[in-house]
């Protein structure tokens, strides 16, 4: 016999839906705004963020898919293709002759200052002036529970092999 289901109560289910919904429309929007503005996705725009974010500009491949929560296999494509693109190169990484390194290159560093006012514009109108003082403080930190909550889950019940940024 299954356990009875611990069905959401009807604030729980609100919450949950408003979540899916902005969650659903923010991401849309951001994508959007990038592409018009930039000519560049979300993803990408985080790519470039993740690396001007590192030291040297430069993350190893393991790393910048965990950070970015994508398989290697992704995160390969999106490199190659930014690569082409002028915006990232790949290297051998200097600590471990068999691993990679993606590097920002000044044209992507130059492309994400140039995308990341009206970025920070979209994500200010869009997200922090809905929100009060209070509300972001609280936003934070519910955030934060909710992530701490996935990585005790994911420690106890999941297979590392099956995380995405693990996989191949």
């Amino acid at each position: 016999m299954s356990p009875t289901p611990r069905w959401l109560s009807p604030e729980e289910q609100r919450a949950w839906l408003a979540y899916v919904d902005f969650t659903t429309l923010l991401a849309d929007y951001l994508n959007r705004q990038l592409r018009r503005d930039a000519g560049m996705t979300h993803a990408d725009y985080s790519l470039l963020a993740h690396l001007s974010s590192a030291p040297g500009d430069a993350l190893g491949m393991s790393e910048l898919a965990r950070r970015l929560k994508i398989t290697r296999s992704r995160l390969t494509h999106a490199v190659n293709r930014l690569s082409e693109a002028g915006l990232v190169d790949r290297r051998e990484d200097p600590a471990d002759g068999r691993g990679q390194v993606a590097v920002l290159t000044r044209e992507g560093r130059a492309l994400l200052e140039e995308a990341a006012p009206g970025h920070v514009e979209a994500v200010r109108r869009t997200v922090f002036d809905a929100l009060t003082r209070e509300q972001v403080r609280q936003f934070a930190e519910i955030g934060e529970a909710i992530g701490e909550a996935l990585h005790q889950v994911e420690s106890v019940e999941a297979d590392p092999a099956v995380l995405p940024w693990r996989r191949r």
